[in-house]
């Protein structure tokens, strides 16, 4: 008997922009992450859940009670109250911080935390579900990662919801959809034979189809230099609407990444929505070339996580980053696209898409 899959039951994966119940992070704590350089990384964790707790539930995955009490203390510095579910019930208001006991072995939640799916019931009720990716620290790299796999769920058990495991190895910043049936995701990733050896493009996409509800792939090419990922999709374009799309661009002919982004820009150019209407595209500056210890750093500013009220926007330079800002928030204009510094969060080669994860609300 064939097993049901989440498109067949009539579940889809909603837009980031959809309204959320919260927001989802693991709480940083492997230094080897941020090398030489991991102390200042929880107070950028603090920042964002201050800005995310104005406008929406946050909920952290901390990996026992010695960690619980450490985020509860730097959070109540800045001002913030956390509750550990441990110790209390069920949240009972709709804006506030949660702790929960899910050991992690790493901080990037958008990659190891759970993808939800809804779907309309016949009573016209929503119902959500989870989809459990598996996952393997971007083709192996940084052992061990049994923790991580096991979020999505540990956190449908907590919450009762169903679970879907479709077998095969996907992060969620190498997709980004419009809500509505299309998805963008890139070939230097997901066809990467250090994540699903035995699959071929057409098995791969025809997963996507089957998990989150999507009926239009849209494929763009290499990611930009320093990205560990092998090239995930939220450094390079993002949905902001149904049809439209924010895509970073380097004008410097000279930089690494000027090629592979007008390459991008023009596939982009050439496509269309699930209903065949072409994409609006809007070009995004990139930041000036980061380097670390010699390392060239992913610094891009499609890295942005979008949230009830706020667009969190990474920041490494003044100038472009007033330039992306106002881009953005043209974009979002019944959110405040707010600037928060990124430049010790990006060592660790990711920023705020990578370290957040969305739970629609119902």
């Amino acid at each position: 008997m064939t097993t049901p899959t989440p498109t067949s039951l009539g579940f889809r994966m909603p837009a980031e922009w959809a309204r959320h119940r919260g927001t989802w992070l693991s709480w940083p704590h492997r230094e080897s992450s941020w090398p030489g350089k991991f102390e200042p990384v929880p107070g950028v964790f603090v920042e964002i859940v201050r800005q995310l707790a104005a406008h929406e539930e946050v909920h952290i995955n901390v990996t026992g009670p010695e960690m619980a009490m450490e985020v509860q203390a730097r959070l109540a510095n800045a001002g913030i109250a956390a509750v550990d579910l441990s110790r209390a019930g069920e949240p009972a208001s709709r804006r506030a911080v949660y702790l929960h006991r899910n050991p992690t072995n790493d901080a990037w939640c958008r990659d190891h935390g759970p993808i939800f799916v809804q779907r309309e019931t016949a009573s016209g009720r929503r119902e959500q579900a989870i989809v459990d990716w598996g996952y393997n620290a971007w083709g192996g790299k940084y052992p061990p990662f049994d923790a991580d796999d096991v979020i999505p769920s540990r956190i449908g058990a907590k919450f009762g919801l169903r679970v879907f495991h479709p077998g095969i190895i996907m992060e969620g910043g190498s997709i980004d959809v419009n809500g509505r049936g299309t998805l963008l995701t890139t070939e230097s990733c997901l066809l990467n034979p250090n994540r699903n050896p035995s699959h071929s493009r057409e098995k791969i996409e025809q997963a996507l189809k089957d998990n989150l509800g999507v009926s239009h792939v849209l494929w763009l090419g290499d990611g930009i230099e320093g990205d560990d990922t092998d090239g995930h999709v939220d450094d390079l374009t993002r949905f902001v609407g149904e049809s439209t799309v924010v895509t970073a661009v380097e004008d410097d002919p000279r930089d690494s990444n000027y090629a592979p982004l007008r390459e991008n820009l023009d596939r982009l150019r050439r496509m269309t929505d699930q209903n065949g209407r072409p994409l609006q595209v809007i070009p995004l500056p990139m930041p000036p070339a980061m380097h670390h210890d010699g390392q060239r750093l992913p610094a891009s500013y499609a890295n942005f996580y979008i949230a009830n009220g706020v667009v969190l926007l990474p920041g490494y330079h003044p100038k472009t980053d007033e330039a992306a800002r106002a881009i953005l928030q043209r974009c979002f204009p019944d959110r405040l696209v707010t600037v928060i510094d990124s430049r010790d969060l990006v060592w660790g080669l990711g920023s705020f898409h990578c370290v957040t994860q969305q739970w629609p609300g119902l």
